[in-house]
């Protein structure tokens, strides 16, 4: 009889005729193995759940074990499906009843269960339940020598240990302690029995009780010394499995702090360290390297960071605390509770670190269905109880475009309207420091002021030496300066007549670039007049010189960084060799907020830091070798965490030595750090030499986790978190340079101001500007509200009557500190706001704007990440805002309620925002239909009925800006941003177009500027582009409102897009200008948006922009690919560069 039946292609054999079945079940299997319809596989199950006679059954499992071993996965999953597995158990257990159980027949039974156990997902508990543990368990007691039956039993035994319950009952039963016996030294011989009894002992090692019990039996040790004899005697590297299946056991028995323990008594630290660093060569053992590294790292002694305390070092009390949130735990704790090493054995294995975020940050990387809202009611927009109508009534100062009537104004006037005059050319002193060596060699330069005293040079020391020591920053006033340096300035006026050049060798020439030419809103000596207004917790009395001269973007493009391989790697191994070799630590503590005098430790072996400016954030620096320093950054005020943001000077550092920086208490599982970002750098000497700017700087760049243990009072209650490192390495070209560092280009408070009084100069009598102060912040800072449109034609009623019923917009920007783009991209708006020409003035007849660029103030001032001086995230504060905590976010609210009363509600509401880990320039919305597709709701079509409008604008913006990306956008409306921007302006207001949009912190991976870095640049044409977009879009929906409709509907329409000047590669202008070329669209012309190309990537589902952040993975390279949507040139046609209509810089 042929067992393999009609359907089976596997190799046969002659079977055994069935000797002592009886008659009647020798027919009923004769009926099921020829019962039409059934299987080849069907067959052989039915005639060995039937057969009696030993040597068949014997047959039947041969031919079924060829038949699976190279059949592959399918027929496995045959057998499985067809019940296999239980007959096979069950053929175990009748087996094992005979004394003594039939060798051969153990065999084939376990060779055919270590194939099909990984294919069935319950097969851990089908053994457990037919008692197949223990049998498999006795059988491998009575075999440990016997080599034939010990390896199936092993590999069965491996499949049973992954079920967790299984893994904790064969523990009981002494399989851990078993399975040791037979792991051994180095040898040759019957490694594949080593192998799988180490991946067998890993699984089991999972388990805490197995670890626990391996740790009293002292195995840590044991496979400590058996990994040393392997590394030892397995020089050509055949046997890399076995020494990696040893390494997995450490690992496993290591998540427990009794395993810890035991590794760090063991001299762990150092074996694995020793054996790793002697892998590093051969590239094939990166495996072994990675895994001891995870290992290493787990068991380094979590530490606390050395700081008295996790809270900012400033306090601000604030009016009222609070009743609930995490700012009145934060008032509530006693004194002595702050932030405590967590001993806890909940610890996070630190090979899959896929930590999710506790902060509110945005997590759309990967949206959680239990995180979208599933509430119909709160998904439907629509009024809610807001306040009355006489308590809106204060807003109406703010709106005085509705009542005005123009009356004696002369519309046809060549000159401008009047404005405010701007403050007088200050006369304080400032002094900016430059090296007396060098000469600057840009003709753009100047002289600003000089010193007209004789520096105090002290006995051997140089003029350069002294120039550093004695003016080492601007300063504000004539006061004695921190960190006892002498004040840069001794009086406040200087005389005209002491500036004169200096021929003694103690005495200077300061001179600055003068960059008026290419920064027409940047004034250095107003900027100082803006910083003297401003209010700041710490009373800040000095300026950084960044924000002093001013940045011009550079001319050269600045790539994203693709990283070395190895780098993460090694500089984990750096700060390892900390604990072993301690005595080369210098640990000497150079900078220190948290000191009543800073230190300023001037020995000249090392560098000296500085962070007391407007936006400044770093709290320690601790100097841990020759050229490597430890930064710990301040917490937001208020709060007890939130490190992200810094801004910081460095000085007295030496020319082309590398010296490594690491911000030791990140709290973000992850960062475009590890994604080709790089950070800011700012040199004093290059900008004196003509060369003002931010560059992208840094190599081996690397964000990993640390030993610095985040108690849960830090991590919102959540136990075993640990901070993250962020590396860089900066090699200066400068000896004795002023450098400053920033996490983004840093744009500060007083930076606007000095910005909306620059524009304000600029006004023309065709624009409508009114500057507003909204309100005064907690700390006593105004809060400015911009009023833009255009000027009517005339006082007649058409005109009067078309300015007031122009549909408003409303913008906001910069409610979180630490997303400077956002200001830059507010910038780029702003100018375009007010530009001359025929484009700029469309727009702003078409539209009233209302802007708010800087919704946290506070927060900008002083050096927050994300909150203001209440210690609140302000985004997450416009469901029930609070007037006195936050005022901002409560009368800005109050004007778009006041709008609403008035039957106004705005067109368009967009909040600026950066993002950290996701590339590109993208927008969320909100949308019912797209909210519910997410989840399992059922909702009737009338439920999710609404106008796709929402789209339109993203929509725009993907097409006419390179860095905008539609594939990135989500309208989906989540639970936890119920109370953001957003979703309250949408929901509350009724402002369907309500978008927030999220500007790259890193760079772009698609469009004009894949593979680069974002710069200044790229984000004020980002702002103007949304510009263009708005217009665009009331082309779309009434066009033939515009005024100058004969620009944009010639024929069959014009399309309108900006595209910047590049001049990245170019040594010509190095400011944004931005060209106007009309473009041909018949689609737009009828009103309705262009269908998306098929080359263009219009994926509308939000996808993770980086994979899993796993540490053992070293990144180089982005992996995901999207499709330019530039390489679409779609049937419009483009206007020669003769007809291009040529712009003010600022259009």
């Amino acid at each position: 009889m042929d067992y393999c039946g009609g359907g089976c292609t596997g190799p046969s054999r002659a079977a055994g005729v069935p000797g002592s079945q009886p008659l009647g079940a020798q027919e009923k299997t004769k009926k099921e193995m020829t019962a039409k319809g059934s299987s080849g596989m069907e067959v052989i199950l039915a005639a060995l759940e039937n057969m009696q006679d030993l040597q068949t059954v014997l047959n039947i499992l041969c031919i079924l074990n060829e038949l699976v071993s190279v059949g592959g996965g399918n027929r496995v999953g045959v057998l499985v499906s067809k019940g296999g597995t239980a007959i096979l158990l069950q053929l175990l257990l009748s087996a094992s009843k005979d004394v003594p159980p039939s060798e051969e027949l153990m065999l084939q039974l376990h060779s055919i269960l270590a194939k099909v156990g990984p294919k069935d997902k319950k097969f851990g508990v089908k053994a457990r339940v037919n008692g197949a543990l223990n049998i498999t368990v006795n059988l491998l007691k009575q075999n440990l020598q016997n080599q034939k039956l010990l390896l199936p039993c092993l590999q069965v035994l491996r499949v049973y240990s992954s079920n967790t319950v299984n893994a904790v009952s064969l523990g009981k039963n002494g399989v851990v302690e078993l399975l040791f016996k037979i792991i051994g030294p180095y040898s040759k011989k019957n490694t594949s029995i080593q192998k799988v009894v180490l991946d067998t002992l890993t699984v089991l090692l999972k388990s805490k009780a197995n670890s626990r019990r391996a740790v009293d039996r002292t195995y840590v040790p044991a496979l400590l010394t058996i990994y040393q004899d392997w590394h030892r005697n397995d020089t050509r590297h055949r046997h890399a499995h076995i020494r990696k299946g040893i390494l997995g056991c450490i690992r496993n028995v290591t998540n427990i702090k009794l395993g810890r323990k035991a590794f760090l008594d063991a001299d762990g630290m150092r074996i694995l360290y020793s054996t790793s660093t002697e892998c590093l060569p051969v590239r094939t053992l990166d495996p072994l390297v990675n895994t001891s590294s995870l290992i290493m790292r787990k068991c380094f002694p979590k530490n606390r960071l050395p700081v008295p305390t996790i809270k900012s070092v400033f306090q601000y009390r604030l009016p009222h605390v609070p009743a609930e949130g995490p700012v009145a735990q934060l008032y509530r704790q006693p004194p002595e509770v702050d932030d405590v090493v967590d001993e806890s054995d909940d610890n996070d294995d630190a090979d899959t670190e896929n930590d999710t975020e506790n902060e509110e940050d945005d997590r759309d990387c990967c949206l959680q269905n239990d995180d979208i809202e599933t509430d119909l009611n709160k998904l439907r927009p629509g009024e809610q109880a807001s306040r009355t109508m006489e308590e809106l009534r204060m807003y109406e100062r703010f709106f005085s475009e509705l009542s005005e009537d123009f009356q004696g104004y002369h519309f046809h006037g060549s000159s401008p309207c009047q404005t405010p005059s701007l403050p007088s050319k200050s006369l304080s002193r400032i002094v900016v420091p430059t090296a007396p060596d060098m000469t600057p060699s840009d003709s753009n330069l100047v002289q600003l002021e000089c010193a007209d005293r004789a520096l105090d040079q002290r006995p051997g020391e140089g003029l350069e030496q002294a120039l550093v020591r004695e003016l080492g920053r601007v300063a504000l006033d004539g006061g004695a300066a921190p960190n006892g340096q002498r004040p840069a300035a001794e009086s406040e006026v200087e005389r005209e007549d002491d500036c004169s050049s200096h021929s003694s060798g103690d005495q200077a020439v300061l001179e600055v670039p003068d960059t008026a030419a290419l920064l027409p809103l940047h004034d250095p000596e107003l900027y100082v007049e803006m910083v003297k207004d401003t209010r700041s917790v710490p009373q800040y009395s000095e300026v950084a010189y960044p924000d002093y001269f001013g940045h011009i973007a550079p001319t050269y493009r600045e790539h994203i960084v693709e990283r070395l391989y190895g780098v993460q790697r090694s500089k984990i191994f750096q700060d390892i060799e900390r604990m072993i070799h301690p005595n080369d630590i210098l640990d000497k503590v150079v900078y220190d907020l948290d000191l009543q005098s800073c230190p300023v430790v001037d020995d000249g072996e090392c560098l000296k830091f500085n962070s007391l400016f407007e936006s400044g954030n770093l709290r320690k620096a601790v100097q841990v070798r020759k050229f490597e320093y430890d930064l710990i950054l301040n917490s937001d005020i208020n709060s007890n965490h939130y490190h992200q943001w810094f801004y910081f000077e460095v000085s007295s550092m030496r020319a082309g030595t590398p010296y490594r920086f690491n911000i030791i208490n990140c709290e973000k599982s992850n960062s475009q750090f590890n994604y080709g970002m790089q950070v800011l750098m700012y040199s004093v000497r290059e900008a004196i030499n003509g060369r003002p700017c931010w560059v992208r700087t840094g190599t081996d760049i690397c964000y990993y986790k640390n030993h610095f243990s985040r108690s849960s009072i830090a991590a919102g209650g959540q136990k075993g978190k640990s901070y993250y490192t962020m590396t860089f390495t900066v090699t200066f070209q400068h000896k004795d340079d002023v450098c400053y560092f920033a996490y983004h280009y840093p744009y500060t408070y007083s930076t606007l101001k000095m910005h909306l009084q620059k524009l304000e100069a600029l006004r023309t009598p065709q624009i409508y500007l009114r500057q507003d102060v909204l309100c005064e912040t907690l700390g006593g800072n105004s809060c400015p509200l911009l009023t833009i449109t255009a000027m009517p034609q005339s006082t007649s009623n058409d005109q009067i009557c078309q300015f007031r019923n122009r549909p408003y917009v409303f913008l906001t920007a910069r409610v979180h500190p630490g997303e400077t783009n956002a200001s830059w991209v507010m910038k780029g708006t702003l100018e375009f706001l007010m530009g001359t020409g025929p484009v700029a003035q469309s727009l702003r007849e078409a539209y009233i704007f209302k802007i708010v660029p800087m919704l946290n103030p506070d927060g900008v001032v002083n050096g927050n990440h994300r909150c203001s001086l209440s210690g609140e995230d302000l985004n997450r504060q416009w469901q029930r805002p609070n007037p006195d905590l936050h005022p901002t976010i409560f009368h800005a609210k109050g004007l778009l309620q006041y709008l609403s009363a008035l039957q106004r509600v705005p067109l368009v509401y967009c909040d600026y925002h950066g993002h950290s880990r996701k590339k590109n320039v993208f927008m969320y919305g909100c949308s019912i239909k797209e909210t519910v597709w997410q989840t399992d709701v059922n909702a009737t079509s009338s439920d999710l009925h609404e106008d796709l409008g929402y789209r339109t604008l993203p929509k725009i913006l993907s097409q006419i800006a390179p860095a905008f990306s539609m594939a990135s956008c989500s309208f989906v409306v989540e639970k936890s941003k119920e109370s953001t921007a957003r979703v309250v302006v949408w929901r509350e207001i009724g402002v369907q177009k309500s978008y927030t949009m999220e500007s790259t912190l890193c760079g772009c991976d698609q469009g004009k500027y894949k593979g680069l870095q974002i710069g200044t640049r790229e984000l004020e044409e980002m702002g103007a582009q949304f510009c263009v977009a708005l217009l665009r879009l009331k082309r779309l929906s009434s066009p033939l409102e515009l005024r100058h409709a004969s620009h944009f509907l010639e024929a069959e329409g014009d399309l309108i897009e900006t595209s910047c000047r590049n001049t990245r590669a170019g040594a010509g202008c190095c400011t944004p200008t931005w060209a106007l070329r009309g473009r041909r669209s018949a689609d737009f012309s009828r009103g309705t948006p262009r269908p998306p190309s098929s080359q263009s990537s219009t994926t509308y589902v939000l996808k993770e922009d980086e994979p899993s952040f796993m540490e053992e993975v070293d990144y180089s390279a982005e992996s995901d690919e999207e499709t330019d949507p530039q390489e679409n040139p779609g049937d419009e046609e483009h206007l020669s560069d003769s007809e291009a209509v040529q712009q003010h810089p600022f259009t």
